[in-house]
Formats: C-alpha cells, sequence, structure tokens
C-alpha cells in the first residue's frame, strides 16, 4: 500500500487506526456490536446516539469498549432532546472521539470535549460554517455530501469539495455522500481528503445486523431509487432525508401536510410537529431495519446504493477498498511519469 499509506497518514494518525475508513453512525444499526466489529477489523467505528434513553448510551459506550481496545467515537445529534445528557455520558466516560451533528457545537461544547481529552468532528456543509467550526476549535471536519442517506444537507460533496476542502490543510477533513468504491476514495485521498465515511455499502456487510428484507432492499435498488423527500412547504423547516422510495415515504408527504394544517389551526406548534417528524423517522426506520418492513418502513440509503449488490464481510469490504484504491493511484502514477 505504498501510494495509500502516504496519502491517508493524516487520517491514521489523527483516528489512530489502520483504514481511516470511518462508518458512519446509523440509527438503530451503529450499536456496540457494529461498531466494535468495524474497529476490530481496521477501520473507524461510530455509535450513533440518536435520541436514545441517556441509560441506554452509557451501556453501549461501555459494551463497546468491551467489544475492542480499538479507537471509536459517538455521533451526538445537537438536536436531540436528550443531546446535553448524551453529551455529559460522554465526557464522563471519556470517550475518545465526539462528531456532532444535526446542526453546530457552541464553541463552549467543543472546548469542554477537548479538555476532557476528546478529539472534535464537525459537519461543515459549506465554506462559512467550515471556518466557523475551525476557529471554534474543532480537531477535524465532515463534509457530507446530500447524495448520502438519512438526514442530508442541500449541496453535493463534488461542490464542497471545492468549497472546503481544497481551501483547508490546517486540519484533517473526511468526506462522505456517495462513496462506495476504491477507486472513488483514491481521487478523493489525491485531492486532500484525510479519509471517508461510508454507510450505505457497510449496510451489506455480513456483520450488520439488519433484517435481511432490509439488505436485500439494497441490493435491488437502483442509485435513482434513493431519492430526497421533498419538503410540503417551508413551514416546518423540514429537514430533507434520503431512502429508497416506497409507500412510506409517499405517506410523508401527507403527514406533513396534515402537520402543517395543524399547526395553522393552533392545534400544535411548530417544535411539537417538528418532533413528530422525527419520530415518524425514527419508527419508520426501525420498522425496516429491525422488523423488516420495506413497504412503510424508512429505507435509508445513499444514492451509492446504485454501485453494491452483494453481501461481504467486513474483511472483504476493506481488502476490496484498499486493492482498488492502490489500484487506482498506481494507474494515476504512471500517467503523470509520462
Amino acid at each position: 500500500m505504498k501510494h495509500l499509506n502516504r496519502l491517508w497518514k493524516k487520517g491514521q494518525d489523527f483516528l489512530g487506526v489502520q483504514y481511516p475508513i470511518m462508518a458512519g453512525a446509523m440509527t438503530w444499526i451503529s450499536d456496540h456490536r457494529f461498531v466494535s466489529k468495524v474497529s476490530n477489523a481496521g477501520g473507524f467505528g461510530c455509535l450513533a446516539a440518536g435520541n436514545q434513553p441517556p441509560e441506554l448510551f452509557a451501556q453501549e459506550i461501555d459494551k463497546t469498549r468491551e467489544a475492542t481496545d480499538k479507537p471509536f467515537g459517538t455521533n451526538l445529534i445537537t438536536i436531540s432532546p436528550n443531546y446535553k445528557d448524551h453529551l455529559k455520558i460522554a465526557l464522563d466516560k471519556g470517550v475518545p472521539y465526539m462528531i456532532f451533528a444535526g446542526s453546530f457545537p457552541r464553541a463552549s461544547e467543543i472546548k469542554l470535549a477537548k479538555e476532557n481529552g476528546a478529539k472534535v468532528i464537525a459537519f461543515a456543509s459549506n465554506d462559512s460554517i467550515a471556518k466557523r467550526m475551525i476557529q471554534s476549535g474543532v480537531d477535524g471536519l465532515m463534509l457530507e455530501g446530500s447524495e448520502a442517506g438519512g438526514h442530508i444537507g442541500h449541496v453535493s460533496l463534488m461542490i464542497l469539495l471545492q468549497q472546503v476542502l481544497f481551501h483547508h490543510d490546517d486540519i484533517p477533513i473526511f468526506t462522505a455522500g456517495g462513496i462506495a468504491t476504491g477507486e472513488m476514495m483514491a481521487h478523493l485521498l489525491l485531492m486532500g481528503a484525510a479519509g471517508v465515511q461510508m454507510g450505505t455499502r457497510f449496510i451489506l456487510s455480513e456483520e450488520c445486523e439488519v433484517h435481511p428484507n432490509f439488505k436485500q432492499a439494497f441490493i435491488k435498488a437502483r442509485s435513482r431509487d434513493a431519492i430526497a423527500t421533498p419538503a410540503v412547504g417551508s413551514e416546518l423547516s423540514v429537514v430533507a432525508v434520503r431512502a429508497i422510495r416506497n409507500k412510506g415515504m409517499d405517506e410523508f408527504s401527507d403527514m406533513q401536510m396534515e402537520l402543517i394544517l395543524k399547526n395553522r389551526r393552533g392545534e400544535i406548534t411548530k417544535k411539537e410537529a417538528q418532533f413528530e417528524v422525527e419520530k415518524f423517522w425514527m419508527g419508520a426506520l426501525r420498522n425496516a431495519v429491525q422488523d423488516g418492513d420495506i413497504d412503510r418502513g424508512s429505507l435509508m440509503a445513499g444514492q451509492s446504493v446504485g454501485l453494491v449488490d452483494k453481501t461481504q464481510t467486513l474483511k472483504e469490504i476493506f481488502d476490496e477498498m484498499i486493492e482498488e484504491g492502490e489500484r487506482t493511484l498506481e494507474r494515476i502514477a504512471a500517467k503523470l511519469q509520462v
């Protein structure tokens, strides 16, 4: 891995792992079992805090530590009702990496995490946010394009690379959204990325304990089947979700309209309506992931779902990514010598 080792050394050193390939935190999926297996395989696992009951989140951290002595992190959703409890637990338990998502962490929270010995990563959806997070003291950035699955921003990774990655080489920057091959990883590393994050491809790992129906839906899906939910009006400020289209996604549009009408009639506040939206998605995702309801459950997936068509072990996924990446870099090196 002559070329890869040179290009991803910053990511290796920052994460303390063999492969700076991160498994994105996925609600109902990225628990201690999956996270520890990813880390033990040489990658970087990340616990999904979501809106778990605080006591359950604390148990997940302890169980992860029991299952691996490798580095791992936790994804903290700043807009989650349980966020403050989650942050305190992560601090108390000395989680080595904290990845803030959902919205922007306060500078005081970043400082608290760093004083506690944690390395902090924050998502940046444009250049101004990237600068703000760097000024606030984050140790690394995550650029996640709208090609990703689950809750997404408005900008594609292609644009974020040009807005942010090319202009900041002072801290490690990781990239996510639409990544599923070693070839793409190699090109992103050449552009300056410290590493990559994948979610959709890891769903099809044998170690990922989701319902077989859920995996089968991913195998059958094409890239164009993973669509972003349309916002019905702007009153609820609903964050778009990318998932494989099914009856449940179609019903979500009807739900939005019902909540908007209730809000207009004064039957429900905007905050309560937004909470109902999140409750819908979390419940629908659980129905698909755990119960196998692929008709009305939520099949959160990125557009890279069209690039994966089989299940593999984590070892096979990492080996394939590395082999493809190194081969791609060798081809590029040969062209540059001409």
